[in-house]
């Protein structure tokens, strides 16, 4: 837990850091964009074919046939389940765009500041961050889905969004977190050593996408957060191993 908040901590002291605080805006702000526009122009067919589908359900198309009230309350849940489904929407837009844009240019101007003594065995690549980054959000996608009718219980849906997101946020970035120091044996070891707590890390930044004005920085933050939780992991390890020692004798 302690290095959780070291990450959350190194995280808000990376944004004074000149160039960074952009990259954790303009993702989320696209996002926002995008999917308002989306969700204006297809509210009402959204709203239809939601209530089409369940109305398939026999114990609610006996409650909607029955009662004008029931059917009301089925309605404003589907209108609540769908705006509340929003937020995990742009999250995960905003974090494709962290994970495959934004991270790796942050992790550059961070990594020379902090953790210049480590040394880059690019274990990963740019095009392994893309596929990485959208084979995440297309499980994503696909939980959803097939979580969508426990959304219409108050509350369900939200606590199976943030679990999901804290699944997308380790399995994007721990990725890109390593991909320039890690190399091919570190990277899946260490993900893989720490991956408890890669899901509590992830899992705080699932939270903070739904407090306002925080959520503008949530995908990008989170992404720093893991940049400095797994580098912080890798200099412990070759320290362990007596890499970095042997590197920096060498150099």
């Amino acid at each position: 837990m302690k290095d959780i908040f070291l990450a959350y901590a190194r995280a808000v002291k990376s944004l004074t850091e000149r160039g960074v605080l952009w990259h954790l805006v303009w993702p989320t702000l696209l996002a926002m964009v995008v999917w308002l526009i989306l969700g204006i122009v297809l509210w009402d067919p959204m709203v239809a074919g939601v209530m089409s589908w369940i109305g398939q359900w026999d114990w609610v198309s006996a409650r909607l046939d029955s009662s004008e009230v029931g059917a009301a309350a089925v309605l404003v849940l589907v209108k609540i389940a769908l705006a509340v489904l929003f937020l995990p929407v742009i999250y995960v837009t905003a974090a494709l765009l962290v994970a495959v844009v934004a991270l790796p240019i942050m992790l550059e101007k961070v990594a020379k500041i902090r953790y210049g003594d480590l040394e880059m065995r690019r274990g990963g690549s740019n095009t392994g961050s893309a596929i990485n980054a959208v084979a995440a959000v297309a499980v994503f996608i696909v939980g959803i889905v097939l979580t969508l009718p426990f959304w219409l219980i108050p509350g369900v849906g939200l606590v199976a969004s943030i679990l999901l997101t804290a699944w997308l946020n380790q399995r994007a970035f721990g990725y890109d977190a390593l991909m320039l120091h890690g190399d091919r044996e570190e990277m899946p070891r260490l993900r893989q050593e720490h991956r408890a707590a890669l899901l509590g890390l992830g899992t705080g930044c699932a939270l903070l996408a739904y407090i306002p004005i925080v959520n503008l920085f949530a995908p990008a933050f989170c992404g720093l957060a893991y940049v400095h939780y797994l580098l912080e992991a890798l200099r412990r390890d070759r320290v362990g191993r007596g890499w970095v020692i042997a590197d920096q004798a060498g150099r």
